[in-house]
Parts: structure tokens; C-alpha cells; sequence
């Protein structure tokens, strides 16, 4: 016989719509979604796992390449790898993609897994000040110390940034200084920038196999697009910063969106023909993970928040997160028409969004520091994730299992999200508007006086009531008391029900009594005066008598009902029950 906890877990793996295909919590593999990629390499329709390793963070970085649950090959790097894409370059046969790998300001492209071709930056505009200052330098014209001077003025002031070579110059001792003018200066200076993002472009159609070009961000605030068999220049647009993320959806020949998150927490779109952005997006915090899905964009910001937004900038929605987001990925199934967002967080889950709604949980045995999703393999639906001690993750999406768009996320309804149509304004509501504004102070007052008013009303009713015993329930701690009454009937007798109860804990009431007092021209009563039996704790004691209505006018009046105590003259409770019309003739 199984245990309970056994049987919540089997219950777990059933209801689970993913299946644990492979765990390596020993792959030693460091690195993020965007040095990450699954490609076809030989042609033989299996998908392989390309990683750009990044080793130690100063040696040991490799791309790697995973076939199955084992590593294939693997290439050293000469630099830490900032981004990782497969393109189609050509349309020779066989049709296998290429590996491009961007490192500091170079791209290097693998065919067939070996060395093909490096890409490098074009350098950047020298300051023309600084190039003038290491020029008299050259020639003995000044001495370090005034060199320095020259520099941090250039530095405080010029438009645009020193080198290098500059900068590690402004950084030395004194007494190094000299050395390392003598061994520089006769070096042209160049200043160079590097890569921060890289991403993929179709060149002249949307097919999957379709030639894709290069798309690189740069520190200097640059996009390019680079041709994918010259590797030339071509567009080059401007930034307002430098981009850390990017998405782009379109062809180069017809019409491309590029949408880039940047280093000062905007988000920027960039669009065929213009070199500038189109529209700006401003975030609350830094963009952490920014995603497509469809014609909207997705961004995972720093104060743990989802935020979709439309192509042109309008948000969408605002979904609060219980943990920071770590990294970012798309789930796209086209078999099925579902698309959806995977979210890493710091607490060892994987969320899948669709829209704002929260569809599935993942739970990971470590963080989760790159997300990958597509074919793997043969296999379509396959989930890899790395995690932050170098682990390997592979989960396939059970071919049964159904996603549905409910909301699994504790909160509000969906209904409280919907707009409501808000009629526009009106002349009416305009100058109503006006007059509140203008006579604000005289309308709060008014409306303070009326509010004490109002108190003092309720004050004095509450105070004339307790002295009166008019209130249903007793307020002496002696007998605490309950009564409601009951008129049953429909004319001319009425059937009156008195229920009684003793509201206190243990003390029982006794020597009671209830009299009726009412218009004697009106009604007639059996007994309106009787005793009333100790009363219990807790029990409900039902008293009936009856009424009979002398008058056939069609009017009634009121009955009121006093319990009183044997020895005081205030009675205990008081009651007013008013009286039905009675329906009937009264019999002479």
C-alpha cells in the first residue's frame, strides 16, 4: 500500500504537462537566452543545441554544440560571447545554417562547425583634440603631467569620448606615466567599440529556410545590418543608448521592426525607413527580458513586472510577478496556433504566460538563467534550460497536454479588468466641474456641517432609545435580552408571535412580564398581559396571543410591546409592530 506523500507525487507527474527527458546538474554550462540557439547544422533534419559557453567569466569560454543528451563538439573563444545565432547565409545545397558568435567588436561565423569568416567593427571617429595632444607628445612637444592635464580637460569637454588608450593613460600612477608614453605614442590611436546584442534579419523573404542577415547592436548606441554573404554595412541606424536586448520581425527588402531595450530603461522601435527610433517606450524600471508575441512586446523590468505593449508603445497590461526575473524566452508551437511567454525566476520557477494570464508553473531544482524553446531533435516541443550552477535541463511537452487560457494566478476576476464604456462628458458635468471648483472651500464646509448634523442626529436618537428601551435588544447586563415579534394572518384575528431569548452564558432570567399597550377603539386581545416563564440561556421561547381588529375602515395602527421586570417601572425591551390592513370583515 502507497504512502499519501507518494501518491500526491504520482498525482503530480499525470497532471504535469511536461515529461523529464534529461537532467545534468554537473553540464558545467554558464551562460544566457541570448547565447543560446537550436539549429539543423548537417542537414539531417535532427536539431542540434549550439551554446556559447562562458566558461569562468576570464578563460575556459568554448561553444558547444549538444546532440541528444551528449556534447557533440566544441570551439574555444578567444573572448566572453555576447550573442548567438543561427542564419542561413546562401542558398547553396545542402541548406545548413551557420553559427554567428559576436565577442567584443567581432562576429565569427561557423560553417560546417569550423572558422569561416571574422567581422570586425568599423572604428569609431577619433577626438581630433585628442589625436592633436598625443601628437605633440610624439614629438617631445609636452611632458606626461601636461599630457594628463590636456587630457582631462578634452575629456570634461568633447562631444566625443577618448580611447582606450586615453583613458587607461588618465588611470596610471605618476611615476608609470612616462613609460607608457614612450611605448604608445608612435601607435596610431583607434577607438574601437564592441557588441552588446545580436539578432537575425530575412533578407528578401519570410519562408523559414529563407537567407537571414545580421543584426548587431553596438556600446557606441549603433544598429547595423550586415549582408549575410559580403558581410558589408547595410543600413546603419542611431540609438539615443546603448541597446542590451533586441527583437526583429520583418524583411529588409519589404519591412522590418526592430525593437531594442536600452541601457537607460527606455524601449526604442526602429523601423525600414527611418534612422532614428519611431516610437518610445518608458518603463518604470530596467528591462530585464524583452520578447514578441504576435504584434505585441513583452518586457520582464527589474521591480518583478510582466508589461505588454502594443507595436507602437501603448501598454497593455501590468502583471505583478512573485519574484525577479532572471531570464526571458518565446514558446511557439505552430501546430498547435499557440504562443506563449516563459518567464525565469529568482525562486526556482518557470512561468508561462499567455497574455497577461498565468497558464503553467514550472518548478526547477536551481535558477534558471537561459530559457530555449523549438525543435530538439526530432522532437518539437522541447524546453531547454541551463541553470545557475552550470545544470542542463530538457523537457519535451507531452503531446496530450492541453494549455488552457484560465488565469491560474490567485488575484481578481477577469471581469475586473475589463473597461467600462464611460459615456463622454457632458456641457452639464463640464460646468458642474467648474462650480465645484471654484466654490471648493464653501462646499466642504456646508458639507462638514451637514456631516455633524447628521451625527448629532443619530447621537441623540441612539441616547433616547437606550433610555426609552426602545431598541430590540436590552442593554442592561443583568437580563441581556433578544425579541423579534411575528403577526400572522390575514384579518380580522391575527395571530401574534413573541420570540424570546436569554442572550447570556450561564445566568438564566426570571420574573418577567409582557404588557401590550394599543387602541382599544381598534383592536381587542385576548391577554394582554401575561407572565413570561424563567428564561434559559440560549433557548428561544416562542409567546403567542391573538388580535382581533374591531374596525372595518381598512386602517391599522400600531402595537407596542413592553417586557418588563418585576420592582421597576422602565421596561426592559420595547417593541412597535405595525399592524396589517386587515383583508377580512370583522362577524358581528
Amino acid at each position: 500500500m502507497s504512502s499519501a506523500p507518494e501518491m500526491k507525487g504520482n498525482a503530480e507527474i499525470n497532471n504535469s504537462k511536461w515529461l523529464d527527458a534529461h537532467y545534468d546538474p554537473v553540464a558545467n554550462l554558464y551562460t544566457f537566452s541570448s547565447c543560446i540557439a537550436l539549429a539543423d547544422l548537417h542537414g539531417d533534419g535532427e536539431n542540434k543545441l549550439v551554446v556559447g559557453d562562458l566558461g569562468t567569466g576570464s578563460c575556459n569560454m568554448k561553444l558547444k554544440v549538444y546532440r541528444g543528451t551528449g556534447l557533440m563538439s566544441e570551439n574555444t573563444l578567444l573572448d566572453l560571447p555576447t550573442g548567438l545565432v543561427a542564419f542561413l547565409m546562401d542558398q547553396h545545397e545542402p541548406r545548413t545554417p551557420a553559427i554567428a558568435v559576436a565577442s567584443g567588436p567581432f562576429i565569427y561565423v561557423y560553417k560546417n562547425l569550423r572558422p569561416y569568416f571574422k567581422f570586425t567593427l568599423p572604428p569609431l571617429d577619433v577626438n581630433a583634440l585628442e589625436q592633436d595632444v598625443w601628437n605633440q607628445a610624439r614629438e617631445d612637444m609636452i611632458d606626461p603631467l601636461s599630457l594628463k592635464e590636456m587630457l582631462d580637460g578634452i575629456r570634461d569637454k568633447a562631444d566625443i569620448p577618448l580611447s582606450v588608450r586615453s583613458l587607461r593613460f588618465l588611470m596610471l600612477d605618476p611615476q608609470d606615466m612616462e613609460a607608457f608614453v614612450n611605448l604608445y605614442k608612435e601607435q596610431p590611436i583607434r577607438r574601437q567599440t564592441v557588441i552588446t546584442c545580436i539578432s537575425t534579419l530575412k533578407k528578401n523573404m519570410a519562408d523559414e529556410d529563407a537567407v537571414s542577415c545580421l543584426v548587431i547592436g553596438t556600446e557606441s548606441k549603433d544598429v547595423y545590418i550586415l549582408d549575410p554573404e559580403a558581410f558589408t554595412i547595410l543600413s546603419k541606424m542611431s540609438l539615443p543608448s546603448a541597446p542590451t536586448q533586441m527583437d526583429v520581425t520583418g524583411q529588409f527588402d519589404v519591412e522590418f521592426r526592430i525593437t531594442v531595450a536600452c541601457r537607460n530603461g527606455n524601449i526604442y522601435i526602429l523601423r525600414r525607413d527611418s534612422q532614428k527610433p519611431k516610437y518610445c517606450i518608458e518603463l518604470s524600471s530596467h528591462p530585464v527580458g524583452l520578447v514578441r508575441i504576435g504584434k505585441n512586446v513583452v518586457v520582464g523590468c527589474a521591480q518583478e513586472t510582466l508589461q505588454g505593449f502594443t507595436q507602437k508603445g501603448k501598454k497593455l497590461w501590468t502583471v505583478c510577478l512573485p519574484a525577479p526575473v532572471t531570464t526571458m524566452g518565446v514558446m511557439d508551437l505552430p501546430t498547435r496556433g499557440f504562443q506563449a511567454v516563459l518567464v525565469g525566476l529568482a525562486n526556482c520557477e518557470v512561468h508561462l504566460y499567455r497574455d497577461k494570464n498565468l497558464v503553467s508553473t514550472i518548478k526547477t531544482p536551481d535558477v534558471v538563467t537561459s530559457i530555449c524553446f523549438g525543435r530538439y531533435g526530432r522532437e518539437d516541443g522541447t524546453l531547454i534550460m541551463t541553470t545557475k550552477g552550470g545544470g542542463l535541463i530538457v523537457k519535451i511537452l507531452k503531446r496530450t497536454a492541453v494549455i488552457d487560457d484560465k488565469d491560474a494566478a490567485p488575484g481578481p476576476p477577469l471581469a475586473q479588468s475589463i473597461r467600462l464604456n464611460v459615456p463622454k462628458k457632458t456641457k452639464l458635468y463640464v460646468d458642474q466641474t467648474m462650480r465645484e471648483r471654484e466654490n471648493a472651500v464653501a462646499m466642504h464646509r456646508a458639507f462638514q456641517m451637514d456631516l455633524s448634523r447628521l451625527r448629532l442626529a443619530a447621537a441623540r436618537a441612539y441616547v433616547k432609545a437606550l433610555e426609552s428601551s426602545l431598541t430590540p435588544m436590552s442593554s442592561s447586563l443583568s437580563e441581556p435580552l433578544k425579541m423579534n415579534a411575528v403577526v400572522q394572518g390575514l384579518g380580522p384575528s391575527f395571530k401574534l408571535t413573541l420570540n424570546i431569548q436569554n442572550t447570556a452564558a450561564c445566568r438564566p432570567v426570571m420574573n418577567l412580564a409582557i404588557s401590550f399597550l394599543y387602541d382599544e377603539s381598534l383592536y381587542s386581545m385576548r391577554t394582554a398581559f401575561f407572565k413570561i416563564p424563567l428564561l434559559v440561556p440560549g433557548l428561544n421561547y416562542p409567546i403567542d396571543t391573538f388580535v382581533e381588529c374591531l374596525s372595518d375602515k381598512g386602517i391599522s395602527d400600531i402595537i407596542k410591546v413592553f417586557v418588563l421586570r418585576e420592582g421597576k417601572s422602565a421596561p426592559l425591551l420595547t417593541a412597535h409592530i405595525n399592524m396589517p390592513v386587515s383583508e377580512g370583515l370583522p362577524l358581528n
